[in-house]
């Protein structure tokens, strides 16, 4: 987060009221009325000397009207982005924060983390944020169905991206019948993660009694596995790798599996899209230039710094791993995946009649992602 400083000019050309004020009192003088009797030359004189203060006061007062304009237009578009996680899949915004490169594009961006998807979703369609970082959910298919205007507008992670680890005594899919797994919310991205993990396995929870458990954020999920509190969690590679370090089963590497999956990337209403491009243009400027940043392999330690201090790690050579796996994590081409959004309509909307109805191709609008690929972003 950036500050900012703009300065105003001082004095009485501080506003044009009292620059106004002041030229009426130079133009018409209280005691002009008795000025009359007085010899022509005397009024003439005086009038030579009213007006080239005029002049002046008129050239000052301009140029603090243009002052003023040019303040207002160099101030830096406020803007709030949400995020259920904490992960390197978060990292393209970790850096560009950094980095300096919103407020490159001319953007004060706060970025908010919060507890579970249905509140970035009610803060997001009241129009308290104007971005949600995430993907494709029962948070935000549940809000859309209810009438919410939201819509994916960009898609920098396409794909499934994670490791589904297990405790040690788990070295099959099918052993997680009757065993828990935490997950950030019964509703967001890390349960719909673990739900497709498991579809693609053949297990159903209801019939396979897995159970659930909400931990919330990804330190706390790893925490719960580590501990024994539960027996499985989707974790991304920076918190996977730790605990696969220390002897825990790793039954999946998600991406190499052939699911179709909307993944990390941008969500807003979509009045906000057509109402305010240039902004929607500048956020995903900033986000594809942090991406690029982090595919330079010069800028390794600049990146692990910023994904350590997110994550919270004591040391910068904890983040490695998930430095890692962000090298190769976004994708170049940042279209959303109608696909991907689809796979997911079809595994909630065996239980929910309203998201059954959805049609993924009306919860994608990839106008803003256009027109970056004409200027030549990727």
């Amino acid at each position: 987060m950036g500050m900012y400083f703009h300065t105003r000019p001082h004095g009485i050309f501080q506003e044009p009221r009292v620059a106004g004020n002041l030229i009426r009192r130079l133009v018409k003088p209280r005691n002009l009325r008795y000025e009359w009797s007085v010899d022509r030359k005397i009024l003439g004189g005086l009038r030579m000397r009213i007006r080239p203060a005029i002049v002046v006061v008129v050239f000052f007062c301009s140029l603090a009207l243009q002052a003023r304009a040019a303040s207002a237009a160099a101030a830096p578009t406020k803007l709030t982005i949400t995020s259920g996680s904490a992960s390197e899949r978060d990292g393209v915004l970790y850096v560009a924060q950094d980095q300096g490169l919103f407020r490159k594009y001319g953007l004060d961006l706060t970025f908010v983390q919060v507890r579970n998807g249905p509140v970035a979703m009610s803060a997001l369609s009241s129009g308290e944020t104007q971005f949600h970082w995430g993907s494709v959910s029962g948070a935000n298919l549940g809000a859309i169905a209810e009438g919410a205007d939201l819509v994916f507008v960009a898609g920098f992670i396409n794909r499934l991206s994670g490791m589904f680890v297990t405790n040690p005594r788990v070295k099959i899919p099918g052993d997680l019948k009757g065993k828990s797994v935490g997950v950030n919310s019964l509703s967001g991205g890390g349960w719909i993660f673990a739900m497709l993990m498991l579809d693609y396995w053949g297990l159903v929870p209801e019939r396979d009694k897995i159970q659930f458990r909400t931990l919330g954020e990804q330190a706390v999920m790893a925490q719960g596995v580590l501990s024994g509190t539960v027996d499985a969690a989707f974790l991304g590679y920076t918190f996977g790798k730790m605990l696969e370090g220390k002897g825990f089963t790793v039954l999946a590497d998600s991406e190499k599996l052939p699911i179709p999956y909307q993944g990390s990337g941008l969500i807003s209403k979509r009045s906000f899209i057509t109402g305010s491009p240039a902004t929607v243009d500048n956020v995903l400027r900033a986000l594809l230039e942090s991406s690029a940043f982090i595919r330079n392999p010069d800028h390794k330690t600049q990146v692990m710094k910023s994904l350590a201090k997110a994550l919270r790690f004591r040391k910068v050579e904890e983040a490695e791993d998930g430095y890692r796996s962000m090298v190769n994590l976004y994708e170049r081409k940042i279209y959303p995946s109608v696909d991907g959004v689809r796979n997911v309509i079809r595994l909630l909307g065996t239980t929910n009649e309203k998201i059954r109805r959805l049609r993924a191709e009306d919860l994608v609008d990839d106008s803003a992602v256009r027109r970056m690929e004409r200027e030549g972003r990727f």
